[in-house]
């Protein structure tokens, strides 16, 4: 009996159960509609859901969705979906409600949102950075010989100049283009320069983790580069200890950097000396070098991770070279040119990072550099015995100088962190340059106390629009000079790894300091920077047009009095083109640049076209690495058309000079090659490196020499046709193998 009542009362349950879903389906109302973006793309993949009810659905491929619920009156919709900020959406549920169009805004990303890339090509660890030119990279192009300057100089906007050190951009001088480290300008990044022959950077491609090369258009935290900036940013703590060693025919060097247990704390140091007895006994140089120039460098380097993450890093680096080169007079078959340099630098960079909370970052540093040359000319003839002269222009042969360039610097930098991505950048920095120069025993000295405050904002409106807007205002002691310089940049996402972007801004520099010594009543000399690019870029290839246009304002003329009369202008267009994976192994990149521009600056009786500028220059880049037998080949071909060049000479009744002579010199070709070897040897990894520069022997002349009388010319060409090098490095503790193959796959 008990049994048959349960059973009964189960089906009485079933019954009611039943009775209840169906009023509760004849109760449920479709809710259906469609999920867009802000500019009406669908947006597949999105959660839609009424608050606090299990009753939703996903959007499909075009952003529509459909489902049912029994939910009435008043209610909540939420709309979420990855890469978009979350919506909740009031409806009113009575009926079916059908059509609905809901807009769900994109979260600013940084991995994902536009860069401003106008004038400006970024390389190293930053995560949204575009690596145009890597450590490695500057490592293994052809030719360049591990230096920092001849490898951007593969890149659109540089100059192939090799009678000067410097970067030369965009129809600028070396001295326009400066460089930075940690954030403050070095005042001696290359070796003191000789006569016609193009010296080294001071600073090895090991040292930085990132770069940025503006050629025009660049940030308002940085100033005094009229025309381009060199941004360097130091390695932080390296991976683990590790010691090396380099032996070379021509310099050996070694050095440890040490990571503490903690993995906070490291330090290192490096020495190395360069003696080129042996190699100019091999390859023969066009100059008698009566000295063989020698080198001693030694760096020592300290860093540590501070409390609340942030990072402090010291560097310092000493450096000595001597040297003395012997060349026949331009003006006499029976006399010779002897010129002597010695010369020491001590570099100190000091940076410290750290977060300080509710979106707040710090950034500071401080610099300490100073420089002594000792230079001297004497003429003697051919036995090398000196001669002295009663003609004016004769006796100016005979110099001697010592220069000491001391420059100290202490800058701030805070950063607060704005609504999404967008951020806001000020601060201020200080100068205390100090110049002392002996010529002839006719003593100068220069102090400036140069001030700077600055603010620039990123503005981030969307993932695929943000601009820069900035400004700089500066104050010159030794001139007695302010200005205030504003800068703007803006760039647009127009597909996928496709953006465009515009630059202006406005750039001081001050006068050098051989043009100060002869008065103090100068200006600034000022250019205004419009770039316009479009980029396309991703992990394997890169492609940038570029078109610019820069005006010159109180450029410093030097007759027939000193002023700030001069101007002129520079435009043109570049293209870059990378591809790393079209042909498997095989890394290469194309450099083009078109450049219009003249001057009136200095000397010039008029507007000219200055004589480090061509018209035309390319280079191309090949890089292939050969995985069975460790070994990357690497070669560079630049080629530039003829600069022009010009005999200066002044009219005594006029007082002003004019063209004695002008042409243009041959078209420049260089073809680089290098090669490294991978193995290990005695316990060490070992790269056996090869390079040579000019490999064809292709005759190269940078300009001309004129006799006093201007008669007799002769043309600038290099010390030697080619350079060769050949070096085995030692590292213990680091395998790089890998970074050599993924760097050229």
């Amino acid at each position: 009996m008990f049994v048959e009542q349960l059973a009964q009362m189960k089906n009485i349950l079933v019954f009611l159960v039943m009775i209840f879903s169906f009023n509760l389906a004849g109760a449920q109302v479709k809710i259906s509609g469609n999920v867009r973006d802000a500019k009406g793309r669908g947006v597949a993949g999105a959660s839609i859901a009424i608050k606090n009810s299990y009753d939703g659905a996903t959007t499909d491929s075009l952003g529509q969705f459909s489902f049912r619920t029994t939910e009435m009156g008043e209610q909540v919709l939420e709309v979420s979906s990855v890469g978009f900020h979350t919506i909740a959406q009031k409806i009113t549920i009575a009926t079916d409600l059908g059509g609905l169009r809901i807009t769900v805004k994109e979260k600013l990303d940084e991995l994902k949102a536009v860069m401003v890339t106008a004038g400006t090509f970024e390389a190293g660890d930053r995560k949204r950075a575009t690596t145009v030119l890597s450590t490695l990279d500057v490592l293994t192009t052809g030719g360049a010989n591990a230096d920092i300057t001849a490898a951007v100089r593969t890149l659109p906007g540089a100059q192939q100049i090799g009678d000067q050190e410097g970067l030369f951009v965009r129809g600028g001088a070396g001295y326009e283009t400066k460089q930075y480290i940690d954030g403050t300008v070095v005042n001696n990044p290359y070796y003191t320069s000789v006569p016609d022959v193009a010296q080294r950077g001071r600073f090895g491609p090991a040292l930085f983790k990132g770069t940025v090369f503006s050629t025009g258009g660049y940030s308002a935290l940085y100033g005094q580069a009229l025309s381009s900036a060199l941004i360097l940013e130091s390695i932080d703590l390296p991976d683990q200890s590790t010691a090396n060693a380099s032996i070379t025919p021509i310099f050996v060097g070694a050095g440890y950097q040490k990571l503490e247990k903690n993995k906070k704390v490291s330090w290192g140091a490096n020495y190395g000396y360069t003696n080129l007895t042996a190699y100019f006994e091999v390859v023969k140089q066009k100059i008698d070098y009566f000295k063989v120039p020698q080198f001693h460098t030694a760096d020592f380097n300290y860093r540590f991770k501070t409390k609340n993450g942030g990072m402090v890093k010291y560097y310092t680096t000493f450096s000595s070279n001597k040297l003395g080169i012997r060349r026949p007079d331009i003006d006499s078959s029976f006399l010779k040119d002897a010129f002597a340099l010695q010369s020491t630098n001590w570099y100190n960079n000091l940076s410290w990072k750290e977060s300080l909370g509710n979106g707040w970052r710090l950034n500071a540093g401080a610099s300490y550099s100073t420089n002594l040359d000792n230079i001297s000319n004497e003429l003697q003839d051919k036995l090398n015995q000196p001669k002295t002269y009663d003609q004016q222009w004769l006796k100016d042969k005979n110099f001697s100088g010592r220069t000491r360039q001391d420059l100290s610097q202490l800058k701030t930098v805070f950063e607060k962190k704005l609504r999404g991505i967008s951020s806001l950048r000020f601060g201020g920095e200080y100068w205390y340059a100090y110049t002392h120069s002996n010529f002839n025993n006719k003593s100068k000295e220069l102090t400036d106390h140069f001030t700077a405050t600055f603010a620039e904002t990123d503005i981030y409106l969307t993932n695929n629009l943000a601009a820069k807007i900035g400004v700089r205002g500066e104050y010159s002691s030794v001139i007695d000079k302010f200005n205030v310089a504003p800068r703007l940049s803006l760039a647009y996402k127009t597909g996928k790894d496709a953006q465009a972007s515009v630059a202006y801004g406005t750039f001081y520099q001050k006068p050098e300091n051989l043009q100060l010594v002869q008065t103090t009543a100068l200006g600034y000399t000022r250019a205004t920077h419009y770039i316009a690019n479009y980029q396309k870029a991703n992990k394997y290839y890169t492609f940038r047009l570029e078109g610019f246009y820069k005006k010159y304002h109180d450029l410093v003329k030097t007759s027939p009095v000193y002023n700030n009369d001069g101007e002129g202008y520079a435009k043109g267009v570049e293209l870059f083109w990378r591809d790393k994976k079209t042909i498997k192994g095989l890394d290469y990149w194309i450099s083009y640049s078109y450049l219009d521009t003249k001057r009136d600056y200095l000397n010039y009786p008029g507007k000219l076209q200055p004589n480090f500028a061509a018209d035309h220059t390319t280079s191309l880049v090949l890089k292939r690495w050969v995985s069975k037998i460790s070994t990357g080949f690497n070669f560079t071909y630049s080629y530039a058309t003829g600069r022009p060049y010009y005999n200066l000479r002044l009219d005594n009744t006029s007082m002003k000079y004019r063209i004695a002579d002008q042409g243009e010199t041959i078209d420049y070709h260089n073809l680089g090659f290098s090669f490294n070897y991978v193995t290990r040897i005695a316990g060490s990894y070992a790269v056996l490196v090869g390079s040579a520069t000019n490999v064809l022997g292709s005759k190269q002349v940078f300009g001309y020499n004129y006799s006093h009388d201007g008669k007799a010319k002769e043309p600038i060409t290099p010390p030697a046709n080619r350079f060769l090098f050949i070096g085995l490095f030692l590292s213990w503790g680091v395998d790089r193998t890998q970074d050599a193959i993924n760097n050229n796959l």
